[in-house]
């Protein structure tokens, strides 16, 4: 617990449901996860469900009374709840606890505003921040403009909110022109990689599953690990060289969580572009975690999402080396491994051998001398078999990667 934090009340929710089939201390434990990110101190938790949500407020008076209560009792600050308010609802809950009331996205974007490291992020994350707020300034500007009809209520007030959602609207056409910017950056430098012909596995998983450590792991390269969720915002690639088969280039992206807001996929999706344009997926899950199955679940429903299922996957459950791996749930297919402990990590280094062999295409060409940087080429990406000379061209058997096939095409020995 971050003793020197805000404290603060959590509240965990749940709508329209039976709570008897529900895992209740799932929703609560991953809501205090991403209050302690936030850098929040956790003073007492909650968990109510909600049969009929209260139009003005989300949850009934007896609810509210009960959390002014534990307010009272722990000195809080302020009140997260683990579900998105509507402004007036927000506001109202305010005034009936006498103190700062945060839902679920409000969270969500202040950790992916403390994470933000690069220009690029910081674009994202305001961008975000920006698509959220503009439609809680429209809903005050209702409730001002009926607060006692149209007489009397012109002038200063309606100047100055619709002047401030005039500026959010600039700020936020310019971050989209920025964005579109560096979605281009991003298709330059994936054609780069294509014309090398290297296969791209992004790494992807529910947040704090252990991404970051796999790459360092696999490849000696990339940020120190982080028990902090969304530590990675931005992607980062690195090359992996595998024995005895083509390199290839791993690709480390934003962790996923449930129920991600919408706007936070809308803000990266130059981002999430990364993963459309791999040619493998790399999931990885934290085998340790009690929310393990929901985890999964939830990984999957977002590559769905973003139409990236289709991808040849496969799957790894770190973290191994602890005593609470739920390695007897394992799916079949899917790895073990530890990047602490470096189990199973050579299995994995030959399974990736497997899948991105199966991706190449095996050739047999006459390269002319002339055409010598060819050769290098096939070396660099591809698995050479066997290499003859004649007296004008060099005879190579290998396994290349489907887009440098194309471009080897005119120099096979097959016809």
């Amino acid at each position: 617990m971050n003793k020197n934090g805000e404290q603060v009340l959590l509240v965990s929710l749940l709508i329209g449901a039976d709570s008897r089939h529900v895992n209740t201390e799932l929703i609560a434990s991953e809501l205090r996860e991403l209050s302690r990110t936030a850098g929040a101190s956790v003073a007492d938790s909650l968990f109510i469900n909600v049969r009929k949500p209260n139009p003005s407020t989300l949850i009934g008076k007896g609810h509210i009374q009960q959390i002014l209560s534990l307010c009272r009792s722990a000195k809080c600050r302020a009140v997260i709840f683990d579900h998105d308010l509507l402004p007036r609802q927000q506001a109202n809950l305010e005034k009936r606890l006498s103190c700062k009331v945060i839902d679920r996205t409000t969270l969500i974007l202040d950790i992916f505003a403390k994470q933000a490291r690069t220009a690029e992020g910081k674009l994202q994350v305001e961008r975000a921040q920006i698509d959220y707020l503009l439609p809680r300034l429209s809903q005050l500007w209702v409730q001002f403009s009926r607060l006692a009809g149209g007489i009397g209520t012109r002038g200063p007030g309606e100047t100055q909110i619709e002047s401030d959602r005039r500026e959010l609207r600039k700020r936020m056409s310019v971050l989209d022109k920025r964005l579109e910017r560096v979605r281009s950056r991003r298709s330059i430098t994936r054609k780069s990689r294509r014309k090398k012909g290297y296969p791209v596995v992004s790494l992807v998983g529910y947040t704090n599953a252990g991404k970051t450590s796999l790459m360092k792991t696999l490849t000696g390269q990339g940020p120190d690990a982080s028990s902090a969720l969304f530590a990675t915002l931005d992607p980062l690639t690195r090359q992996l060289d595998i024995p005895n088969s083509q390199p290839l280039l791993l690709t480390d992206t934003v962790g996923f969580i449930q129920r991600l807001p919408t706007r936070l996929v809308a803000s990266f999706r130059a981002t999430l572009e990364e993963i459309s344009e791999s040619d493998l997926i790399l999931h990885v899950v934290d085998g340790a975690s009690h929310n393990c199955s929901l985890q999964t679940d939830t990984v999957v429903e977002l590559l769905e999402d973003i139409g990236v299922s289709h991808l040849p996957t496969i799957t790894v459950y770190n973290k191994s080396d602890l005593p609470r791996f739920v390695a007897v749930s394992k799916p079949s297919g899917a790895l073990a491994i530890s990047t602490k402990s470096g189990d199973g990590i050579q299995e994995l280094k030959r399974e990736l051998q497997s899948v991105v062999d199966c991706l190449g295409v095996d050739m047999t060409l006459r390269i002319p001398f002339e055409q010598a940087k060819l050769l290098s080429l096939i070396y660099r990406t591809g698995h050479v078999k066997s290499l003859s000379h004649g007296s004008t061209d060099s005879i190579v058997s290998a396994r290349v990667p489907a887009e440098l096939a194309a471009r080897l095409g005119p120099y096979s020995d097959r016809p």
